[in-house]
């Protein structure tokens, strides 16, 4: 394919335009969709199963999440963001509305839970391959960590809808056709600015598309895939787990939580959304890692409600810091027309964390409790952060987005 490169100049369009903000308003309702389904483990017990149960049905869901986006990546390259897109939002739907009528432990939540965290896998990776087509090299970090705030305002609103649920409805089905049935709707509404930011989109499709696996090996991230799957691990413990912990602490609800986390992240995400170009992206993934691994430390202490506020900024400090870093460092090995799958690469190692770890905290809750739960996560991640600290080049020229001089200097290279 032959691509036209974009040299930064000082007279750049602004990249926060409407289609940035049509972008944002949809990943609010992604995340708040997501968010109401936090209570997904109080489904699962609900019916009778375990906290085991519920990490093998997670585990498997995102498996299968997993290697979709190894075609899913492929498939952006061949056909396009719009199509790959609108298909990952169908899924969704399909999935959430799935799982708010079914009342079996059989293969079908299974599937249904598998249909819905391919869709999220799906919307997500096309959200971001999307904006980073539209904007400068240079300021992809930003970018990404922009648009990622989205997410922080969808998580306030999906958790404190959740409580409200569970006090407005009584216990049982009603409470759970509430929870999954709103994610179908919010769905629905996706879909549809989907066709709308995309409409004007067009396509070339490279001349080879090699698969998902041959380009990992050709262009390997190197070290920032570890600490992709440390923020699957710490997400799998906060959006699983966390639920347990505040019920059977009798703590209120998991609102609290998320409106800390979520402040925080978003506060962090704006005030340091330069950071790549000036702090350097490897200490902004060692501050995020300790910050997530603090916050799971104190957990365990708190009794009341209110003291989960202090936990949650940490953890949100966290992943304000982490998530751009981490999809910035990881993608920019990928050439342009391959940034589809190599986005999908590095997101999927957020996948593998969950794969890894959620069924190791279900068992280590059903066997020594939710304590050991948060002690052990923890201490992974202090321990990734020790090791990255010491091995990664913290180097600010070697880790900072390229800047329009280095881009132009490396496209005049390139023409030469």
């Amino acid at each position: 394919m032959s691509i036209t490169p974009v040299v930064p100049t000082n007279e750049e369009e602004p990249i926060y335009n409407r289609l940035f903000w049509l972008c944002y308003l949809a990943n609010v309702l992604l995340v708040t969709a997501n968010a109401l389904t936090f209570r997904f483990a109080d489904l699962i017990t609900y019916l009778g199963g375990t906290e085991e149960l519920v990490g093998d049905i997670v585990s498997c869901g995102v498996f299968v999440a997993l290697i979709a986006r190894f075609f899913l990546g492929q498939g952006i390259d061949r056909y396009g963001v719009r199509s790959l897109w609108a298909l990952s939002a169908v899924i969704f739907v399909f999935g959430a509305g799935g799982m708010a009528l079914c009342r079996s432990l059989g293969w079908q939540i299974f599937a249904l839970r598998t249909f819905f965290a391919t869709g999220i896998a799906g919307m997500f990776t096309c959200s971001v391959v999307h904006i980073q087509q539209k904007v400068p090299q240079h300021r992809r970090t930003e970018v990404i960590g922009s648009l990622g705030s989205s997410g922080f305002v969808g998580m306030i609103l999906g958790t404190q809808v959740s409580d409200w649920m569970l006090k407005w409805f009584p216990p049982g089905n009603d409470q759970f056709y509430a929870l999954f049935g709103i994610p179908t709707i919010l769905g629905i509404c996706y879909f549809i600015i989907v066709l709308i930011v995309t409409r004007n989109d067009t396509h070339r499709r490279p001349k080879v598309t090699p698969a998902a696996h041959q380009l990992l090996f050709r262009f390997w991230p190197g070290q920032v895939v570890v600490i992709a799957i440390m923020m699957g691990l710490s997400f799998t413990v906060v959006s699983v787990f966390l639920t347990r912990f505040v019920t059977q602490r009798d703590l209120g609800g998991i609102g609290t939580f998320f409106a800390g986390y979520a402040t925080s992240a978003f506060a962090i995400r704006i005030m340091t959304r330069r950071w790549g170009e000036t702090v350097g992206r490897n200490k902004m993934i060692t501050m995020g890692l300790m910050g997530h691994a603090i916050g799971h430390l104190i957990l365990p202490s708190i009794t009341r409600e209110w003291q989960l506020i202090g936990p949650s900024i940490l953890c949100g400090f966290g992943h304000a810091l982490l998530f751009p870093a981490v999809v910035s460092l990881g993608t920019e090995s990928f050439p342009k027309h391959y940034r589809g799958t190599g986005t999908t690469i590095v997101l999927g190692f957020f996948d593998a964390g969950a794969i890894i770890f959620a069924p190791i905290m279900g068992s280590i809750i059903d066997r020594w409790g939710i304590v050991a739960m948060f002690y052990t996560s923890a201490c992974i991640m202090t321990l990734t952060a020790a090791v990255y600290t010491v091995t990664a080049n913290h180097s600010l020229s070697k880790d900072i987005a390229a800047t329009p001089e280095e881009l132009c200097a490396t496209l005049e290279e390139a023409v030469d």
